[in-house]
């Protein structure tokens, strides 16, 4: 009988090891993926690539600006793309992404050098991005900048 208790608990453990290393390992996976996503946005971004902002962009895109402007998908490609938001350089530091099921987290800091509408100027910001999995694919769905000190 001990030997039967002690062959229980043993496969218990390892059970649960077992799928707490996969979770850790699948999480991470995620987490890569979507920093991974980040950086495509932010490329395509200060390269104005339409199709690539597209692609990367939720249509239910909730997208707030430092100022309080928020823009739709529509708004956030056409002033990218146009030149009136033009993002010359884009430096994100102290990323954190956080993933739960198909919900991602990501808060990060933003100093970029700009020239919309041909003024150049300079932006620090705190970002919050929230993104979706869509389809297989990770999808930004809401932005909020803060300005900082």
């Amino acid at each position: 009988m001990k030997k039967l208790i002690i062959s229980a608990l043993l496969f218990f453990i390892v059970s649960v090891t077992a799928a707490q290393s996969k979770s850790a390992y699948q999480a991470g996976r995620h987490e890569k993926a979507v920093a991974a996503a980040v950086e495509e946005l932010r490329m395509a971004m200060i390269d104005a690539n339409k199709t690539e902002l597209e692609k990367l962009v939720a249509e239910e895109l909730s997208y707030g600006h430092s100022g309080g402007h928020i823009d739709d998908k529509k708004d956030f490609v056409e002033k990218i793309v146009s030149g009136k938001s033009d993002f010359v350089t884009i430096e994100l530091s102290e990323q954190t992404i956080r993933v739960s099921g198909k919900t991602a987290i990501v808060r990060h800091i933003l100093k970029a050098k700009t020239n919309d509408a041909g003024k150049p100027g300079e932006v620090h910001l705190r970002i919050l991005l929230v993104w979706q999995k869509q389809a297989g694919k990770w999808k930004l769905l809401a932005r909020q900048a803060v300005k900082m000190a």
